[in-house]
């Protein structure tokens, strides 16, 4: 009895958010609607990972078995979404060597992570560049243009310099219109690639209001869906807000982004939240950390459902075992604390849509641990709760097929049954 109550209730609110409408053309692209990603007219919750590394490994060919073992372990585990750099930008093995100048040979290493997705069905989020200076990041565009007689007085310059926003328009155009060599289909055109991502934890600290950063996503943004109507675009907040509601932030951080305003600029599709209370608040106990967790991945739900109207991605959450005195258990903790709010949103309609751990490794990558790497061949009880944490989301996926399979079925019913009252009535009048 139980359960035919809650499927009532998710057909009473399948009909009341519209889904059961006419179906959307089956193209493989992700898509957003209301509060909800769809692939193929069916709502999308997945359950994914982040893998930074994809592209700088598999640039070295004997190197490429890890991104395919990868693969494979993730969808093992019922997982479907990686996150992973579409940037290198100067230094050891570059995607781009110097502003428009990119390095082949790494660009066919993403070529092949993109294509091995597509193989094992795993969509991908590819974050076009770094506010850090690992993997070159705002610093070298900066260094870039100061190197050209730019003067430039900080690195939040990169958000309004005229020469370095130019090059960086100029790498979102040169990624999005790539053809991947193993595939034959551009970027822009490949089903594979769920989303882009403007910035990996933008941050303008010279600017704490936030209209630097607003400026630079209604921009940005702007330029890239000019070239590319097919995919869904995120800006790759953290999740900080601005000062309207700073409290909420870990030690009232303002690091001049603004999670509402900043996800209500046109042609952002879905907001993003970054979750490391080990970090955040490494001066607090254990219990006030989770605790703070609890209610910023809560809130953040809230936020997006109430206010956004738009579908939520946890992008990146973990817990480092890399500190003395961390244990699986204490990370297991946190990793129940935002599975469990993503999944009672979504099994009631709400904004949440997934959750990607920080992070995914293959086995023999012990010099990319960082104390929250995660191999999933390595039996532990995170490794179960991830798995756990994706067959549920794919429950609720299964579910909204079934439901979606009887409305085609209904619609097709009631078509035979009108040609045959057509037909019926041409009969009897003898015509």
């Amino acid at each position: 009895m139980k359960r035919w109550g809650v499927v009532f209730f998710v057909l009473l609110l399948i009909q009341n958010q519209g889904i059961l409408k006419p179906v959307e053309a089956e193209d493989g692209f992700v898509k957003t609607r209301g509060l909800q990603l769809v692939l193929n007219g069916i709502p999308y919750y997945a359950n994914g990972f982040n893998a930074y590394w994809l592209m700088y490994v598999a640039t070295d060919p004997s190197q490429r078995g890890k991104i395919s073992s990868a693969f494979q372990e993730a969808t093992k585990h019922g997982l479907s979404i990686a996150r992973t750099w579409a940037f290198s930008d100067g230094g050891y093995r570059p995607l781009q060597s110097s502003p428009g100048s990119y390095n082949e040979q790494t660009f066919q290493g993403l070529d092949f992570a993109i294509s091995e997705a597509k193989k094992h069905g795993i969509k991908l989020i590819l974050s076009l560049v770094n506010n850090y200076d690992n993997f070159g990041g705002r610093k070298q565009y900066v260094d870039w243009a100061r190197s050209q007689g730019q003067s430039i007085t900080s690195e939040d310059d990169f958000y309004t310099n005229s020469v370095v926003k130019d090059f960086y328009r100029n790498h979102i155009k040169t990624v999005l219109t790539r053809t991947n060599s193993l595939t034959g289909v551009a970027y822009k055109d490949e089903p594979t690639i769920m989303a882009w991502e403007l910035m990996n934890e933008p941050r303008c600290t010279s600017d704490p209001s936030g209209k630097t950063i607003q400026a630079w996503i209604t921009e940005m943004a702007s330029y890239l869906k000019s070239i590319d109507g097919n995919h869904l675009l995120e800006v790759g907040l953290e999740g900080f807000y601005g000062a309207s509601k700073q409290q909420t932030n870990p030690n009232y951080y303002q690091v001049g982004t603004d999670f509402i305003a900043n996800n209500q600029i046109p042609g952002i599709d879905f907001a993003t939240v970054h979750s490391y209370p080990d970090q955040w608040l490494s001066g607090s106990s254990y219990e006030d950390q989770v605790s703070f967790l609890n209610n910023w991945v809560n809130d953040h739900i809230q936020d997006a459902q109430n206010i956004l109207k738009k579908p939520i991605l946890f992008a990146e959450f973990g817990r480092s075992l890399k500190e003395s005195g961390y244990t699986t258990n204490q990370r297991d903790r946190v990793f129940t604390t935002v599975y469990s709010a993503i999944y009672s949103s979504a099994r009631g309609g709400g904004a949440a849509v997934g959750g990607l751990f920080w992070q995914l490794l293959a086995e023999g990558m012990d010099s990319f641990q960082d104390g929250y790497g995660i191999v999933l061949s390595e039996s532990s009880s995170t490794v179960s709760l991830i798995s756990e944490e994706s067959q549920r989301l794919i429950k609720i996926r299964k579910m909204y097929a079934r439901l979606r399979n009887i409305e085609k079925w209904k619609r097709a019913r009631e078509i035979r049954r009108a040609q045959w009252w057509s037909g019926n009535k041409v009969n009897d009048t003898g015509n």
